[in-house]
């Protein structure tokens, strides 16, 4: 019989993806047998300090990418902003499932204009601060880290007045009812890959890319790729403000892309249209980078 062993972090959130990637071959291959492997990653177990002060996403996916090295799983499932842009040798991301809302969610208001001056948003992310702080320089943005039930917690005690998360692990985790609002991209671009799962494996491993194929979803792939094209030639990763988002318009790709300073005071923007998508991420970035991406980025990461 058919098995195949999934090492996944063990947040709630992680969980839920290794679960959803489960049922779906399941469904695609009766009888077939899928074990999880738990494992916590450095990434869930450093949550004192800002991502991008100890290494970065690949936190997140370093262990997970040792087991299947070591054979001890023939799958890791990953939410696609998590990922590095670069993978170990040996490895592939072969699957990207069909993608779940992209846009980042205000929780605890129902709208900025909620907010009085001064007040309280918890976000760890460069990227969401830096845009936030463009539009509303006043607000006091506060450090947030830990999985999505804790950073409701910490709201919910009173430490903000509200928080950012990504809509797509709020409602993937039943949550939907604490989105006070789903954030306009025009306002506020989510990061490359977002509200996507990716699945990565051995390149040598045939039997698990034949099994893989059914839950793969072009439109996604393409718009992902894109995405994470612009963020892998400015050279950055999930911890740095760089923001990527491609929709599809029939056979082409609509992609921007924005590059901030953390305090808001200057942000870049290119966006362009193609059916290519690495081609279409290189001209956005390289726009970026004509525009002075290299330095933002340079002292952001100072």
């Amino acid at each position: 019989m058919n098995s195949i062993t999934i090492a996944t972090r063990e947040s709630p959130l992680a969980l839920w993806q290794a679960h959803f990637v489960e049922a779906e071959l399941k469904r695609h291959h009766p009888g077939i047998e899928v074990k999880l492997l738990g494992m916590t990653s450095r990434g869930d177990q450093l949550l004192d300090k800002p991502l991008y002060k100890v290494g970065g996403k690949g936190l997140f996916v370093k262990e997970l990418e040792t087991a299947l090295l070591d054979e001890r799983a023939d799958i890791a499932v990953h939410s696609m902003k998590d990922v590095p842009m670069e993978l170990p040798p040996g490895l592939t991301l072969g699957v990207i499932c069909e993608r779940e809302d992209p846009r980042d969610a205000l929780v605890g208001v129902t709208s900025f204009d909620d907010l009085p001056e001064g007040a309280r948003l918890g976000t760890s992310s460069l990227r969401r601060s830096c845009q936030v702080m463009q539009r509303r320089p006043d607000l006091q943005i506060g450090f947030l880290r830990g999985n999505v039930n804790t950073r409701l917690a910490k709201l919910d005690a009173g430490d903000f007045d509200a928080i950012i998360l990504a809509c797509a692990g709020l409602k993937r985790l039943g949550f939907d009812d604490r989105i006070g609002a789903a954030i306009d991209e025009d306002f506020l671009l989510p990061a490359g890959g977002q509200g996507a799962v990716g699945i990565e494996y051995r390149q040598t491993d045939s039997r698990v890319a034949e099994l893989l194929a059914p839950l793969a979803h072009e439109e996604t792939s393409r718009r992902v790729i894109a995405e994470r094209t612009v963020v892998r030639r400015l050279d950055g990763g999930c911890d740095v403000p760089i923001a990527s988002f491609a929709v599809a318009e029939g056979d082409s790709l609509w992609l921007r892309a924005r590059v901030g300073s953390p305090d808001g005071k200057t942000v870049i923007v290119s966006e362009a249209r193609g059916s290519e998508p690495e081609a279409l991420g290189l001209e956005v970035a390289d726009a970026l980078i004509a525009k002075g991406a290299a330095k933002i980025l340079k002292a952001a990461r100072s």
